[in-house]
């Protein structure tokens, strides 16, 4: 039937994109496959897009090996959707900052309901 969203990155915003309506549309005999386009911004490491060909990536497992899941969680959580996103030494010291607040709020939180009768 169709879509409600789709996403890529922002590179994909044409022609593929178009393309894609192009083609699903036909397939499908409709007139709106897809509602709604998001178009997220690329990775950069070090100021430039993250590339293969470049050999400046950074693999999941890799990212994992120095850092929790709620870190990198964190790390892409605060930064825009729809901008590139930064990862640096520096966004991920923000994000493992950011952690800790937290947990020492919930922390916080928890020993106060336990004070609750």
């Amino acid at each position: 039937e169709y879509l409600d969203i789709h996403a890529g990155g922002e590179d994909l915003r044409f022609p593929h994109h178009d393309n894609e309506i192009a083609q699903s549309e036909a397939f499908c005999g409709c007139k709106q496959w897809v509602n709604y386009f998001l178009h997220a911004g690329h990775l950069h490491i070090k100021g430039l897009k993250m590339s293969k060909s470049l050999k400046n990536f950074v693999t999941i497992r890799q990212a994992l090996d120095e850092h929790s899941a709620s870190q990198i969680r964190l790390l892409f959580l605060m930064q825009n959707w729809d901008r590139p996103m930064l990862y640096s030494d520096q966004m991920v010291d923000d994000a493992k900052a950011k952690e800790s607040m937290l947990k020492n709020f919930f922390g916080t939180v928890k020993a106060l309901l336990r004070e609750i009768p």
